[in-house]
């Protein structure tokens, strides 16, 4: 029996090399500000809790008061690579989409609660009065986004247990159960969050609005926490790749038709060497208190490029998963009108220039000192 619906006659716009490059460039982005989002937040909350020094509080409202810029990233950053995937997954996406529908539909109520929260941490703290339960909700809810889309993009490669769940509930009212890899995906974005949130402390600490007390106390909490976060990161790779069915391990590993999830294998070395460089990182600023700034810029360059090798060998274990049930998304007619293409290519690589320049803007706005801007 056919497990998955048919495809669509309509043929592809695009090369499904190009698709696939735009969704792991655009994802990688994603998951950058994510991370951010999720690590900031819970150390911002943590640090206004447990306030062991006036450097604490200092540090609390500089990344508070950037999460909610953060966390515009983190939408708009999240589109693209959710439109590419559905171009190149639909018949698997659309399907696990409807059988969660009503926990799907939520994350749209949920990320405006989130949002909303964000703000309010950011003001009470700003008023100097109690704010971490409002951080924690807020941190609690963006948690539970990353628990529903981890349960999506798991359901959709798991074509077997669709009709039971259809079966149970036609409104989408139950979440799928039995998968081994849900549990340490999830876990893997969570651990990633403190340690990309760490390596954003070592990189504020090169920032000119912070006293020098208060870069090497923002260069040695952040380190320290790369550092510890980073093994933590690495243990929940291992333990996600650990898990993955058979054929997906011996396909990365090799023996696939495609040469290209090879590249993805080699990809997750690359990604155990990097996180490795990054927790080096985090120690020298963590235990050395160094505030320079190419300490600050290499935690920044070493955070994007493992962003990208997990996001490419995250990639090829979707694809091989599918494979071995039937899907292949490389089996597709394509219909290409490179003159289309290249308007596209043109505007989406002016987009990603105007998103960097508005990322410098808010980098370079408001040279005013962190603990002065909050008297």
């Amino acid at each position: 029996m056919q497990s998955f619906p048919a495809v669509d006659p309509i043929p592809l716009p695009a090369p499904i090399w190009l698709l696939k490059l735009l969704h792991v460039v655009t994802l990688a982005l994603h998951f950058v500000a994510v991370e951010m989002l999720l690590g900031g937040l819970l150390l911002a909350v943590l640090l206004s809790l447990f306030r062991s020094s006036p450097q604490s509080l200092v540090t609390a409202r500089a990344l508070a008061r950037r999460l909610t810029v953060v966390m515009t990233f983190v939408i708009n950053l999240g589109v693209p690579p959710l439109l590419f995937a559905q171009v190149l997954y639909g018949r698997a996406l659309y399907t696990s989409s409807v059988l969660i529908g009503i926990y799907w539909i939520s994350i749209i109520a949920i990320l405006t609660l989130t949002y909303w929260l964000l703000y309010q941490f950011t003001a009470r703290l700003e008023a100097g009065k109690s704010a971490w339960w409002v951080g924690l909700s807020a941190w609690v809810l963006a948690g539970s986004v990353a628990r529903l889309l981890s349960t999506n993009m798991t359901l959709m490669l798991r074509p077997e247990v669709w009709r039971s769940m259809y079966s149970a509930s036609s409104m989408g009212a139950y979440l799928p159960t039995g998968d081994p890899t849900l549990t340490p995906r999830w876990l893997l974005m969570l651990a990633g969050g403190l340690f990309v949130g760490g390596l954003w402390m070592v990189y504020l600490a090169g920032r000119s609005t912070f006293t020098a007390d208060e870069k090497k106390f923002v260069a040695g909490l952040g380190g320290k926490v790369a550092a510890v976060f980073g093994l933590v990161y690495l243990a929940a790779g291992l333990w996600a790749a650990s898990v993955q069915p058979d054929a997906v391990k011996a396909g990365l590993a090799g023996s696939s038709i495609y040469p290209l999830y090879k590249f993805a294998g080699f990809a997750g070395y690359g990604w155990l060497a990097l996180v490795v460089v990054a927790v080096l990182i985090g120690a020298i600023a963590g235990f050395a208190r160094i505030t320079a700034g190419w300490l600050a810029w290499s935690a920044v360059l070493v955070a994007a490029l493992t962003e990208i090798m997990f996001t490419v060998y995250r990639d090829g274990v979707r694809d091989m998963t599918l494979l071995s049930k039937g899907y292949d998304v490389w089996d597709r007619v394509v219909v290409t009108n490179w003159s289309v293409v290249g308007l596209f290519l043109v505007l989406f690589v002016a987009g990603l220039g105007v998103v960097g320049w508005l990322v410098s803007v808010v980098a370079r706005a408001k040279k005013v000192m962190e603990g002065a801007a909050s008297i």
